[in-house]
């Protein structure tokens, strides 16, 4: 039976990875959500068929609802934050994975769970700001949270072994260090936006592209690791792998250490 999903923020650049492995799997598309970019939302609703829309930018909402007028199938669309909640709480879904960007991504998650839905997590500052809100609602749930992120899915795939995850005594999470790793202060005094939006090896949004020159998305993930995997935050090391081919690793109390390994593709961890 083919996977059904509902992707919350899928204009964006996780998004669009989804949906690439959706195509691939031939995984269903019950809802897709997205801010403002209509052209998008519509090349996506057409390949896709969903059967719910959420678009939380009034305006863009308008815009989708005059294209989609009068057409055969088009989906139920949904208005604002309030749709945005709708669409996560409903039935007809699997999974919920979450690609929102920033703090509006809190209160899909906490919908999503609350309403029994398992939830793949790329929208970091659900726990970030949230984190034991998160924490606690999977638990009384009853749900899995499954961490999209590619370091916070590679923790969770070294982790399988459920009797070695027991033994759980530190984390390396990984990082690439940025495009202006090893620079001095007189060097960095002339780069632009433009330099900082060049990553040497991932192809991302352009927040996370610049929280990751700036290393502030390191301590973003170091905060989501810590609530993910219930470590304190003394036994997460950051670890600069240039190369972004070992994802992250986990090291055990026989100080034994598993890694995970991949290219550095955003597809692979949304897969898993």
């Amino acid at each position: 039976m083919s996977k059904v999903i509902t992707l919350l923020g899928s204009t964006g650049s996780i998004g669009t990875q989804s949906l690439d492995v959706c195509r691939m799997h031939g995984y269903e598309v019950f809802g897709l959500s997205a801010n403002s970019s209509v052209d998008k939302l519509l090349a996506q609703i057409a390949e896709f068929h969903p059967k719910y829309v959420a678009v939380t930018d009034p305006a863009a909402f308008d815009r989708l609802s005059a294209a989609l007028a009068g057409q055969t199938g088009a989906p139920k669309l949904l208005k604002g934050a309030d749709g945005l909640r709708e669409l996560a709480a409903m039935d007809g879904a699997g999974t919920v994975l979450n690609a929102v960007v920033g703090i509006a991504g809190l209160d899909a998650s906490l919908t999503a769970i609350e309403s029994g839905h398992d939830l793949a997590l790329a929208n970091k500052e659900s726990l970030v700001t949230g984190g034991h809100l998160v924490t606690d609602a999977v638990k009384k749930n009853g749900v899995h949270l499954l961490p999209v992120d590619s370091e916070h899915s590679a923790i969770f795939q070294c982790l399988q072994d459920q009797h070695s995850a027991k033994t759980l005594e530190k984390i390396l999470l990984t990082a690439s260090g940025g495009p202006f790793f090893g620079m001095g202060t007189e060097e960095l005094r002339t780069k632009t936006k433009a330099d900082a939006l060049k990553h040497p090896n991932w192809n991302m949004g352009a927040k996370i592209t610049i929280d990751s020159a700036t290393l502030m998305n390191k301590g973003l993930e170091l905060i989501e690791a810590a609530w993910l995997f219930g470590l304190p935050e003394d036994k997460i090391q950051i670890v600069v792998q240039r190369e972004s081919i070992i994802h992250s690793a986990v090291q055990f109390a026989d100080h034994s250490i598993i890694a995970q390994l991949g290219v550095p593709d955003m597809r692979i961890p949304i897969q898993y």
